[in-house]
């Protein structure tokens, strides 16, 4: 048999490396060195040896692709997920907890320059009480898929069970892919949110077209028949709440209210000792006037009321100010008062801030504070804890704290998110 040469054909052997891994980074890669920089290969753990090919190779940093492992960390675990490694939700369900924390929180050191006091974590599993569920119609199948995102991709990985769901959501998932998937409007539909309030599980349909009576009918059906409270989402802006009682939970013995796309915090169990550590770190005493900046509807404000003189919660979001004003009146609680502002401008200039304030506790999102790190240094409080969602900017607010004067106290690793990459934190920081 004749076998011709293309010119466009160019055959590339890759060189086979053997590589150490000595690190983990919060993405589940492990960190090996490489003519002298870091080599990241997704799926080695510190201890394991490979022969690994070169996938990236730059002038800092260089990507691996495991061809064989040589050997197993005694930290390895098998996933408890069948869909890690595809499903982009999860990313270190191969290591053990243990291992996880520790590689986040040398991470947290390193960059905020200080020892990490403590671990606040929870259940490893089953923690996670809020999800959102693509879903994507399949003409050439007819099937309807219902899951998350692929790492580095948007396909969605069909899933049927997820371990890190609290188990009352995780149980919904086959009869809700059932119901949604007889739906006459399958194709219409966007994405299923399920949030587990005190009171009950909830969900909330986003869809593009209108529903046909039937296919309401089936929905109604399905939330009576699991008990589950139900929301419409026509357009992105509306929410129609067809079924069910109005959700909340507790913080620090506290009832919220809250609207299902409302932020609340994922893990309910680390939400409840973090709430707990900042009023410690805080030390409010009853003649203190502490003022919670990026409040929400009053995660920390509410608590923060019951051991304070005055609490002022400021907020940039019009509805999340009203809930929680609402959430004060329905605690009964008179010291506490909720403003809306735009939290790049100076604070200190409203009204309020003539009175000062004692103490400072601020939430912000992933994006940090930078703008608002100045009033706060002018209101000068004794203690501030900011509670951090990305250790990068969190880094960043902190230098200009440390050059006001402040000092770093305490600095807690919080293990909101286990098996994924994401790393939360919380500092107090006081007033030298």
């Amino acid at each position: 048999m004749a076998q011709f040469y293309s010119a466009k054909r160019r055959v590339t052997t890759r060189e086979i490396i053997t590589v150490t891994v000595n690190d983990l980074d919060p993405f589940g890669q492990g960190v090996a060195r490489h003519n002298g920089k870091a080599l990241f290969v997704n799926g080695l753990l510190p201890q394991e040896s490979a022969e690994i090919t070169l996938t990236e190779d730059k002038k800092q940093y260089a990507r691996g692709k495991v061809k064989r492992r040589l050997n197993d960390s005694p930290e390895r675990e098998t996933p408890r997920c069948p869909y890690f490694g595809v499903c982009g939700g999860c990313q270190q369900q191969h290591a053990s907890v243990a291992l996880q924390q520790r590689s986040k929180r040398a991470a947290l050191q390193r960059m905020m320059k200080h020892e990490v006091d403590e671990v606040i974590d929870g259940t490893p599993w089953g923690y996670r009480r809020r999800a959102r569920l693509s879903l994507n119609y399949q003409p050439k199948t007819q099937q309807l898929q219902m899951g998350f995102r692929k790492a580095n991709a948007s396909d969605i990985v069909d899933i049927r069970q997820c371990p890190v769901l609290v188990p009352r959501l995780e149980a919904l998932l086959p009869a809700l892919h059932d119901c949604l998937s007889h739906l006459k409007s399958a194709r219409q539909l966007g994405h299923i949110e399920l949030v587990l309030a005190d009171n009950g599980p909830l969900m909330v349909l986003r869809h593009t077209a209108a529903l046909p009576v039937a296919d309401k009918e089936k929905l109604e059906c399905f939330s009576h028949t699991h008990d589950v409270a139900f929301y419409l989402a026509p357009q992105s802006e509306i929410l129609e709440h067809v079924t069910g009682e109005a959700p909340w939970y507790t913080s620090n013995g506290l009832r919220l209210t809250f609207s299902p796309r409302d932020f609340i915090q994922v893990n309910d169990g680390v939400n409840q000792k973090m709430v707990a550590t900042a009023l410690a770190w805080l030390d409010v005493q009853p003649e203190d006037r502490v003022l919670d900046l990026f409040c929400g509807m009053g995660n920390f404000t509410l608590p923060l009321a019951h051991h304070a003189a005055e609490v002022i919660g400021v907020e940039g979001v019009p509805a999340l100010v009203e809930k929680g004003r609402e959430n004060a009146a329905l605690n009964h609680l008179q010291n506490v008062t909720f403003f809306h502002e735009n939290l790049e401008e100076d604070v200190t200039r409203q009204a309020w801030a003539k009175h000062g304030v004692d103490k400072v506790l601020l939430d912000p999102a992933r994006a940090g504070a930078p703008g608002v790190m100045a009033h706060i240094i002018k209101l000068a409080p004794t203690r501030v804890v900011y509670v951090s969602c990305n250790p990068a900017t969190l880094a960043r607010d902190s230098d200009a704290l440390l050059q006001a004067g402040y000092q770093i106290q305490r600095l807690a690793m919080l293990d909101m998110f286990p098996h994924t990459g994401h790393l939360e934190s919380m500092v107090l920081f006081v007033r030298g």
